[in-house]
């Protein structure tokens, strides 16, 4: 009785060390200058009320759908990790090979249990124009996704038993140098192995876009890599671009949607924005919040693994699956909620950025207007919704700091 209140407080004691060093990551990482202050903005200022009523309504339900699938996701997870079939416990000749397969049918069993929901919110997406592809083309996305998801979730799995098996309690710590080299990896084969599976990645063509982005670069004295436009009108009439990459494999991205719907002078914001990421390093950095935070991680999910996992003394195998996936999925979503402080931090920087490198204040306040109407986006949501799933500010956020730009604020200093 006393062992097992051990492991228990144990198991929380590893969760709630892992997110006090996450939260003071952030701390130590948050952006200490290159911000600027937000005025306040009254949304009924810059949106009229029928385009404030239109996201209401998109938003409202949209959020509530995203509630529910969380938990969805804990409940199926919670619920293999309560029921898990007998029949895992073996004995089996390839016990590696079992423990990786029964990892990915976790992955797609979520896929699936997820599948009502994830539908519904695609029909609202196309009752309110902002989906362009057919169900047979979210169906095959939907199966490429999740095969890849599973293929993920099946070597990882097959690794983490592994470890378990030879190291025992100690298992967490060549863990941990693994995540990071996985992230490493998949942020700079993403770009070139997985994203072309989805969209058709296209060079961004010589032309005032591309010579906008070179004149930009230079001001900014950064190397870009390569700067790509993507058929997103394929699927959305959304219009975004990101930075992905790392190293060679280091790109702009731009959606098709963005380059054919927005005035240059705004499509020029948008790319300021991205070239902020690079100037500072955003992705490296990420990296390395990766690299302190994944041994913390990885011994939480030690500690939560201990207490959820059969305790009939075999060796781990496929009966240890179950509580693993659910563990390594629950710190994972805790430590993203904090780092997404980090994110919004962040992304404010990179907007004050770009008002430095362009100067014009009121091509910013229309083109985040603008972008949040053609992406449905809610000007001012909830807090807990922000505080839940928002990894930029808010979009009166953003057309505050345009505003205070536009009154003479500028970023404070000039370093990180």
């Amino acid at each position: 009785m006393i062992a097992l209140r051990f492991i228990r407080h144990s198991a929380l004691l590893g969760v709630i060390v892992a997110l006090l060093v996450a939260e003071l990551l952030v701390l130590l990482m948050t952006p200490r200058s290159g911000l600027i202050t937000p005025l306040p903005v009254d949304a009924g200022q810059w949106f009229t009320p029928a385009q404030l009523s239109r996201a209401a309504s998109f938003n409202g339900l949209q959020l509530w759908l995203k509630v529910a699938a969380l938990l969805v996701k804990a409940a199926v997870l919670a619920l293999i990790v309560v029921r898990a079939p007998a029949r895992l416990r073996g004995p089996y000749r390839h016990p590696l090979i079992v423990s990786g397969v029964v990892g990915a049918a976790i992955s797609v069993t979520v896929v699936v249990a997820l599948l009502p929901l994830s539908a519904l919110m695609r029909i609202r997406s196309i009752d309110y124009g902002l989906t362009t592809s057919s169900w047979a083309e979210w169906g095959w996305d939907l199966v490429r996704s999740a095969g890849i998801a599973a293929l993920v979730a099946a070597v990882a799995t097959l690794i983490a038993i592994a470890l378990i098996r030879k190291l025992g309690r100690r298992w967490w710590l060549p863990a941990s140098a693994l995540i990071v080299l996985g992230g490493a990896l998949m942020t700079f084969a993403g770009p070139l192995v997985i994203d072309p599976i989805f969209n058709r990645f296209t060079p961004l063509p010589a032309g005032p876009a591309r010579s906008a982005v070179v004149e930009l670069a230079a001001r900014a004295e950064v190397k870009v890599g390569s700067v790509y436009v993507i058929d997103a009108s394929r699927r959305t009439t959304a219009a975004n671009a990101y930075v992905g990459g790392l190293g060679s494999s280091k790109r702009v991205v731009l959606y098709d949607t963005l380059l054919n719907k927005f005035p240059p002078a705004q499509t020029r914001l948008v790319v300021a924005h991205e070239l902020a990421h690079v100037h500072y390093r955003d992705i490296p950095n990420g990296l390395l919040f990766l690299l302190i935070v994944a041994p913390f991680g990885a011994w939480a999910a030690a500690r939560c693994l201990r207490l959820w996992g059969p305790h009939d003394g075999l060796p781990a195998g496929p009966s240890s699956v179950p509580a693993l996936t659910a563990a390594v999925i629950l710190i994972v979503f805790a430590i993203t909620l904090i780092s997404n402080q980090l994110s919004r931090s962040v992304e404010a920087r990179a907007d004050a950025f770009a008002l430095t490198l362009t100067g014009s204040a009121p091509t910013f306040i229309a083109q985040q207007r603008r972008i949040s109407l053609r992406n449905l986006g809610d000007p001012d949501p909830p807090a807990l919704a922000h505080w839940l799933f928002g990894t930029h500010p808010t979009t009166l956020q953003r057309i505050g700091i345009g505003l205070a730009w536009q009154r003479g604020e500028r970023p404070s200093g000039s370093g990180r």
